[in-house]
């Protein structure tokens, strides 16, 4: 796609609940190839909106574009087989089972031949060998046993696998809410680095975080969400994080030009 036209795109979004309006007409754009942070103060919708793009919650109004192409996902394993993968805040593992089986969740990998086909047998040691793999490059691997389950891992631990299996299987767009949340300093690092990776492969990526040096450190614009919907839309290397955060809580009016963007 022509780097001009967003690969992911939302008009109008529109999400209540009961009362509550999570998205009050919010815009959105992911163009090919860039880290976009999105920011925002608590309860300004940030969650609401990723979930609406990856079909974790139904929008109540809105059009949403994958590629030029309307979408509305009904669920969020839709959205997996279009290309989107996400690392939700609550990280979304089966704790009871292992570390293999959470990276391959709903893409098994069966036996070849009869096995696989007819008796629906699993490839455990492909998938082990694979997760092994994956764990590795994103510098987690400090698990010992890839067969163990994932609620006896810590809770960095199991944010590192969570982060791997997006990158392992996000082919068009990966989003990350707070993938570095739960994460010691060499463990943060590893993942800015893997998001920085992912970006030279030329997989766009959406990243939703509070840590403002990280935001500024990976992003190439950064999406301001306040009480609802897109407030505006900055390049780290014009404002600081100081213009950022007012602009977030409303001390400070953005420029025309950043509303517009």
């Amino acid at each position: 796609m022509s780097e001009n036209v967003p690969i992911l795109s939302a008009r109008g979004l529109v999400k209540r609940y009961g009362r509550v309006t999570a998205l009050d007409r919010a815009d959105f754009d992911l163009y090919p190839g860039e880290i976009l942070a999105v920011i925002g103060d608590n309860g300004a919708g940030k969650s609401s909106l990723i979930k609406a793009l990856s079909g974790a919650v139904s929008i109540d109004e809105g059009d949403m574009t994958l590629e030029g192409r309307p979408m509305r996902f009904s669920s969020p394993m839709e959205a997996r087989d279009a290309g989107i993968e996400t690392v939700y805040q609550t990280l979304a593992l089966s704790p009871a089972l292992s570390i293999a089986d959470n990276m391959f969740l709903g893409r098994e990998i069966r036996k070849k031949g009869p096995l696989g086909s007819i008796f629906k047998l699993l490839d455990r040691a492909e998938m082990e060998k694979v997760a092994r793999q994956k764990l590795s490059d994103l510098g987690l691997m400090t698990i010992q046993n890839i067969a163990q389950p994932v609620e006896t891992l810590s809770g960095g631990q199991r944010q590192g696998v969570a982060v791997a299996r997006a990158a392992a299987f996000g082919s068009k767009v990966i989003i990350m809410d707070e993938p570095t949340a739960a994460l010691g300093v060499k463990e943060s690092r590893r993942v800015l680095e893997l998001i920085l990776d992912v970006k030279r492969r030329g997989i766009p990526i959406v990243l939703i975080s509070h840590n403002m040096p990280h935001v500024f450190e990976v992003a190439d614009r950064i999406h301001i969400h306040r009480l609802g919907r897109r407030l505006c839309v900055i390049k780290p290397k014009d404002y600081s994080m100081s213009d950022a955060v007012a602009f977030m809580t409303g001390a400070k009016t953005p420029p025309e030009e950043a509303i517009a963007a």
